[in-house]
C-alpha cells in the first residue's frame, strides 16, 4: 500500500505557465524525492505598465512516501 501526500507551492517565470510549472517542478524536487504529478490548481500574470511581466501558478505536487 502506497501512501501520497500532496504539497501546495507557487512558483513563477516570465516565459508563459508551462515554464513556472516546470520551474516549481525542479525547486520542488531538490528536497521532495518520488514526485508522481502535479495539479495546477490556479493561474495568474503580473502586470506592468500594461504589459505582462510574471507568470505564476499555484501547483499541487503529489509524492509518496516511502
Amino acid at each position: 500500500m502506497a501512501i501520497v501526500k500532496v504539497i501546495e507551492v507557487i512558483a513563477s517565470s516570465e516565459k508563459g505557465w508551462e515554464d513556472a510549472t516546470r520551474n516549481g517542478i525542479k525547486q520542488a524536487g531538490k528536497t521532495v524525492k518520488n514526485i508522481l504529478s502535479a495539479w495546477v490548481s490556479d493561474q495568474k500574470v503580473i502586470v506592468k505598465d500594461n504589459e505582462v511581466t510574471e507568470f505564476r501558478v499555484n501547483l499541487k505536487i503529489s509524492f509518496e512516501i516511502k
